[in-house]
C-alpha cells in the first residue's frame, strides 16, 4: 500500500512540475538555465549498522502556491529503500532548496536539508531568472554529486511497545511465470503437514496417497529452493512459510523432474529485529496431538532461530479392490477388503544462525533434524470366486500385517551471499548436505479357509530391511547488471546423491520351526547417482517488453551394484542442453503478457533400472527395466496477467508439452522361474511420447473488506503413445478438469473462516507416480496407459477466533472431508485382467489448535541474506 501512494503521490508532483514549468524551456532544463543535473544518495542503517529496508524516502522542494501565495513543500521524488538499505534520486534541480524526508514504522522521523550549493554561497545566490550558474559568486561550481553517507535511523522505542503490526499479506500472490502461497493466512492446514497445505495451494491436486500433481504429473518438490530427501508428509504445516508454485522453470533451475514444473517449500526464518516466538498445539478427533514451538533473537551482527514440532498420527484407510483375472482357465475373480490402522509420529527441529561480516556479506548456516516412528497395521480379506455357473467361492483368506517403520534425518545448509557496490551485482554459494536412514519390518500372517469356513492352514512371512541416503548439493551463483536495463546471471551446480538398501524376505518353515530367507525376494542394492550443471540467462527489459533467454547444460551418470550377486548396471549420459525463453510484453491497464518455452529432463532411476524381479508381493511383482532411456520434455506456456482494483487478479494460462521417450509403467507377462506359473510383471518402458495440452485460470478476488475468493480451474487434454510396444493397450486421449475453490471470511470479534472446494473429473493415471504405502492395494500394479481415475470431490472447513492484546492468542477448528466424498476409485485394464478398486482415508477428520506468539519486535525487514529458493524460487523476467 505504501508502494502504491508513493507512486500516486509521484505521479501528482510530476504533474505538478509540468504545469509549473514555463513554456519554451527544453527538455529536464528549468528556469534560469540550470540543468536538472543533481544527483543524491545515501544508505539508511539502524543503531547496529544493519541496512533498513522498506522505509519511505521522500524529497521534497520549495515552491510557491499559486492559491496561498505561500511557500510550500511539495513532494518531487520519492522511493521505498531495497533490502541493502540505499536510495538514489537523479536528475534533481541543482539551484533549488531540497529536504529530505524518511520515516518507518519502529524507527523516529529523520529529516535533513539537501543543497547542491556551498553554505557560503547561498546567501549571494543570484536570484531566480537573471543568471545560470556560470555567474554564481566567486565562479565556484556547485558538486552535482551529493553523497549524504549513512543515515542512522533511531528506534522508536515508545512505539515499539505499542505498535500493533497489521499483517498485509496477501494469501496469493499471482505473476505470469508463478503463483506464491501464502501459508500463514491459511488456518485449515493449522497442526497438519506439508500435504495439508498442498491441498489448498493453486493447481495442486493431492490424491488420498499423498502422491502430489501439478497439471496431472508430479512436480520437481525443493525445500528453501534447494533438493531434499524429505517428502511432504515428515514435514510439519507449522514450520512453512509460502509455497511457490512453478509451471515452467527457466534453466537457471534443475532441469530434472520431467514437465512436472517445481514445487518449492520456502520454511519461516526470522526477519524481525528484537526476539519473538510462537507456541502452539492440537489434536484431533482419535487424539492425535500436535505441537511446537518456535523462536527468534536478532541482534547486532546475529540472527538466531529455533523450531521444533511434533505431530502424531492415528490414520485409518477402507478400501476393496475386485480384480478380473481373464487368463486362467476358468476364470476367477479376486475380491479384497482392506482395513488400515496407522499409528505413530514425527518430531522436525531446525536452528539457524546468520552473521553479518559487513553491511554487504552474510554468512548463513542451519541445521535440520528429523525423527520419524510409525506403525502401520492392515488386514485384507480375501475371496476367490471360480467364476463357474454357480458362482461357488473356491477360497477365502485372511492377511494380516503388522509393519514397524523407522526413519532418522539430518541436514545441514550453508550459505554466503555478498552485495557489490553496484545495485543487482551478488555473488552467492549455497551448499546442502543431508543424510538419511531407515529401518523396517513386516510380519505377514495368512490364514487360509476352506468353503465351509474352517481354517485350512496359516502361513508365516516377515521382511526385514534398512538403508541410508545421502544428498550433497553445492550451487555457486553471480547476478551482474550491466547496461542499465541487462542482466546476466550464471552459476554452476553439482548434486551428488548415494543410497544403501537391504531388504531380507522371510518364510517360516514348519520343519525346522524357524524363518528361512528367500533369495528370489531379497534385494540389497547400493547405487550413486550425480549431475553436474552450467547456466546462463541474460535479460533486458526495453519500456514494457522484457526478455530473458537462458541455457543449461547438464551431464549426469549413475553407478548400481546388486550386493548380493555382484552384478552391476551403470550409465553415464553426455552434456545434454536445455534453453529457455521468456519473453513479457507489459500492456496497458495492468495487464501483461508472457510466453515461455523450455526443455526439461527426467532420468530414470535405480529402482526403475534394476532387473531385479521381486516376488515378495504375489500381487504386485516388479522388475526394472536396465534399457530405459531419458525422458525429454518441450513445454510452451502463454500466460495473460491482470491486476485489478483492490488487489483483484485474474491469470490465464494456456500450455501444451511434449515428451518423447515418456518413462511409464506397463504390465507385462513371463514365467516364474521359482513356480513355473505365468505372472503378470510390472515394469516400466519408454513409451513412444505423450503430450498434454490445456489452459489453466486462477483469479483471486477481494469482494468486500471482510470476504476473498480464489478459484482455480484447469481444463487439459493428455494422451500416452506406445504404438512402439509391440501388442499394447493404450488408454485414449481425454479431456479433463481439475478445479479447486477457496473462500475466507473475516467475521467480527476476530472471527474467520475457510472453505475449500476441490472437484476432479475422470483422468488419466498420473505418469510414473506409483507410489503406494507398501502392500496391496496400496502398490496396486498399474499403468499410466492402462487406466484411469474416476471423478472425485470433497469439502473442507476451518473455523478460527484471535484474542488477547494484539490477538497475539488463536483458536482455531478444521475439519477436512466433511462429506465422506473425497474416495479414490481407479480402473485398470490390460490384455491379463481388470480390475477395480476404492480407498477412503481419514474422512470427517477434524483438529482443534491454539496458538500463541510473543516478542518485542519492529517492522525492519532483514533481506540480505542468500535467498536462492528461500523467499522465491524463481525471479520474473523483469528483474
Amino acid at each position: 500500500m505504501r508502494t502504491l501512494t508513493l507512486i500516486a503521490a509521484f505521479l501528482f508532483a510530476g504533474l505538478f512540475t509540468m504545469a509549473q514549468m514555463p513554456g519554451g524551456i527544453p527538455g529536464n532544463m528549468p528556469a534560469g538555465g540550470a540543468p536538472n543535473m543533481g544527483h543524491v544518495y545515501g544508505k539508511l542503517t539502524d543503531t547496529g549498522g544493519k541496512p533498513v529496508a522498506g522505509a519511505s524516502v521522500m524529497l521534497m522542494q520549495k515552491k510557491m502556491d499559486s492559491a496561498s501565495k505561500k511557500m510550500k513543500d511539495i513532494l518531487l521524488k520519492a522511493m521505498i529503500t531495497k533490502s541493502n538499505g540505499e536510495f538514489n534520486f537523479e536528475e534533481l534541480p541543482v539551484m533549488a532548496s531540497l529536504t529530505l524526508k524518511i520515516s518507518n514504522t519502529g524507527f523516529t522521523p529523520y529529516q535533513t536539508s539537501v543543497s547542491f550549493l556551498p553554505k557560503t554561497d547561498i546567501a549571494k545566490m543570484p536570484a531566480t531568472g537573471t543568471t545560470g550558474i556560470q555567474s554564481m559568486p566567486g565562479g565556484i561550481m556547485p558538486s552535482f554529486d551529493k553523497d549524504l553517507g549513512n543515515i542512522q535511523l533511531i528506534n522508536d522505542s515508545k512505539e515499539l511497545q505499542n505498535v500493533t503490526i497489521t499483517s498485509v499479506t496477501q494469501s496469493i500472490k499471482l505473476s505470469a511465470d508463478k503463483k506464491v502461497f501464502n501459508v500463514e493466512k491459511n488456518i485449515m492446514s493449522a497442526g497438519g503437514t506439508g500435504l495439508d497445505v498442498m491441498r489448498n495451494v493453486p493447481s495442486v491436486n493431492v490424491d488420498i496417497d499423498g502422491n502430489v500433481t501439478v497439471r496431472n504429473t508430479a512436480p520437481q518438490l525443493l525445500v528453501d529452493g534447494r533438493p531434499t530427501t524429505l517428502t511432504l508428509d515428515q514435514i510439519p504445516a507449522d514450520v512453512i512459510e509460502s509455497v511457490e508454485v512453478i509451471t515452467n522453470p527457466s534453466a537457471k533451475y534443475d532441469a530434472s523432474g520431467g514437465g512436472g514444473g517445481i514445487l518449492n517449500v520456502v520454511l519461516k526464518k526470522n526477519k524481525k529485529t528484537g526476539y519473538n516466538g510462537n507456541l502452539r498445539t492440537g489434536v484431533d478427533k482419535r487424539g492425535a496431538l500436535n505441537g511446537g514451538a518456535d523462536f527468534s533473537l536478532r541482534q547486532n551482527k546475529f540472527n538466531f532461530s529455533a523450531s521444533v514440532n511434533g505431530n502424531q498420527n492415528k490414520g485409518r484407510t477402507t478400501g476393496t479392490t475386485d480384480r478380473q483375472n481373464l487368463l486362467t482357465v476358468p476364470l476367477t475373480s479376486i475380491y479384497q477388503d482392506n482395513y488400515n490402522k496407522t499409528q505413530g509420529g514425527f518430531l522436525f527441529g531446525k536452528i539457524g544462525i546468520d552473521y553479518f561480516i559487513s553491511n554487504r556479506t552474510t554468512l548463513s548456516l542451519s541445521g535440520i533434524r528429523v525423527h520419524g516412528e510409525f506403525r502401520p497395521n492392515e488386514t485384507i480379506d480375501i475371496s476367490t470366486d471360480s467364476l463357474f455357473t454357480s458362482g461357488k467361492i473356491s477360497s477365502t483368506s485372511q492377511r494380516i500385517t503388522a509393519g514397524a517403520r523407522e526413519f532418522n534425518g539430518r541436514g545441514l545448509v550453508f550459505g554466503l551471499k555478498h552485495l557489490f557496490k553496484k545495485e543487482g551485482e551478488e555473488f552467492t554459494i549455497d551448499a546442502n548436505y543431508f543424510t538419511g536412514k531407515n529401518e523396517n519390518s513386516s510380519l505377514y500372517t495368512t490364514s487360509n479357509f476352506s468353503n465351509d469356513g474352517s481354517l485350512f492352514n496359516t502361513g508365516y512371512e516377515k521382511v526385514n530391511g534398512n538403508g541410508s541416503d545421502k544428498n550433497f548439493v553445492i550451487q555457486s551463483d553471480f547476478v551482474l547488471p550491466f547496461m542499465k536495463t541487462y542482466k546476466l546471471e550464471t552459476g554452476v551446480r553439482a548434486a551428488i546423491r548415494s543410497r544403501i538398501n537391504h531388504t531380507y524376505n522371510y518364510v517360516f518353515d514348519d520343519p525346522t520351526n524357524d524363518y528361512v530367507i528367500i533369495p528370489s525376494a531379497t534385494s540389497n542394492y547400493k547405487n550413486t547417482d550425480n549431475v553436474y550443471a552450467a547456466y546462463a540467462t541474460i535479460s533486458n527489459t526495453i519500456k514494457n517488453f522484457s526478455y530473458k533467454v537462458g541455457l543449461r547444460a547438464e551431464r549426469s551418470d549413475y553407478n548400481g551394484t546388486l550386493t548380493n550377486s555382484g552384478d552391476q548396471f551403470k550409465n553415464s549420459y553426455p552434456v545434454s542442453l536445455f534453453p529457455s525463453l521468456f519473453v513479457s510484453q507489459k500492456l496497458t491497464n495492468s495487464q501483461e503478457l508472457q510466453f515461455s518455452v523450455t526443455r526439461r529432463v527426467n532420468r530414470p532411476n535405480f529402482f526403475q533400472l534394476i532387473p531385479f524381479v521381486d516376488y515378495s508381493d504375489k500381487l504386485n511383482i516388479t522388475q526394472g527395466n536396465p534399457g530405459l532411456k531419458p525422458e525429454f520434455t518441450f513445454a510452451y506456456e502463454v500466460s495473460y496477467l491482470k491486476n485489478f482494483s483492490n488487489k483483484n487478479t485474474l491469470l490465464g494460462s494456456v500450455y501444451y508439452k511434449h515428451s518423447t521417450n515418456l518413462i511409464t509403467r506397463y504390465l507385462t507377462q513371463q514365467i516364474n522361474p521359482f513356480t513355473g506359473n505365468t505372472d503378470i510383471i510390472n515394469s516400466y518402458i519408454n513409451a513412444n511420447s505423450s503430450y498434454a495440452a490445456g489452459a489453466e485460470l486462477t483469479s483471486v478476488n477481494y469482494l468486500t473488506k471482510w470476504w476473498d475468493i480464489s478459484t482455480n480451474v484447469n481444463a487439459y487434454n493428455s494422451k500416452i503413445n506406445t504404438s512402439n510396444i509391440s501388442n499394447s493397450t493404450s488408454q485414449p486421449a481425454l479431456w479433463s478438469w481439475f478445479s479447486k475453490f477457496n473462500s475466507n471470511f473475516k467475521l467480527p470479534a476476530n472471527f474467520a473462516i475457510q472453505l475449500t472446494t476441490t472437484y476432479q473429473s475422470k483422468t488419466n493415471l498420473p505418469v510414473s507416480s506409483n507410489q503406494g504405502m507398501g502392500g496391496p492395494p496400496w502398490m496396486q500394479s498399474q499403468s499410466a496407459s492402462q487406466g484411469y481415475i474416476k471423478a472425485n470431490w470433497g469439502m473442507d472447513i476451518a473455523f478460527k477466533k484471535s484474542f488477547l492484546k494484539n490477538n497475539a492468542a488463536s483458536v482455531s477448528l478444521n475439519i477436512s472431508d466433511i462429506f465422506r466424498t473425497r474416495i479414490n476409485s481407479q480402473y485398470t485394464y490390460s490384455d491379463y485382467f481388470t480390475q477395480q478398486y476404492t480407498r477412503l482415508r481419514d474422512p470427517q477428520m477434524f483438529r482443534i489448535n491454539f496458538s500463541y506468539r510473543f516478542g518485542k519486535i519492529d517492522a525492519s525487514l532483514f533481506k540480505r541474506k542468500s535467498t536462492k529458493g528461500e523467499q522465491n524460487a524463481a525471479e520474473s523476467i523483469q528483474n
